[in-house]
């Protein structure tokens, strides 16, 4: 479990350093009101969770520390929003659209409530 818990660490504190600087890189040059930033970020850690997950499965590695430190760390650190669309597309993937939509509907909305709810209350 410690091994476990390593790979995760290192894979996330550098998917954590890399989202830092997508968000410098994209803001520096295409600075503007709408958040480019985390956009690119979650379409970029979708593709990238899509990608890895395709080759670890092709290759007999899904359950192997390589997905500890590539799926749940990496991705996990740069964008939890690419497990978020990975889940979503496995629901629809298993004929579970009605809950894909309800997930999707309950995050966003229920996210945004827990925002607001956290800053009315740090007031």
């Amino acid at each position: 479990m410690i091994k476990t818990i390593l790979y995760i660490a290192i894979g996330g504190a550098i998917g954590s350093v890399l989202r830092y600087l997508t968000s410098v890189f994209v803001n520096k040059y295409w600075a503007n009101h709408f958040p480019l930033a985390t956009f690119i970020t979650n379409v970029l850690g979708c593709f990238l969770i899509g990608i890895l997950i395709g080759i670890l499965e092709k290759n007999n590695l899904a359950n192997s520390n390589l997905k500890w430190f590539l799926i749940t760390g990496f991705c996990g650190g740069y964008t939890t929003f690419s497990t978020f669309g990975f889940e979503n597309y496995t629901l629809f993937q298993n004929n579970n659209s009605l809950l894909a939509f309800g997930y999707i509907a309950l995050s966003v909305l229920l996210g945004l409530f827990a925002v607001w709810l956290g800053l009315f209350v740090s007031k």
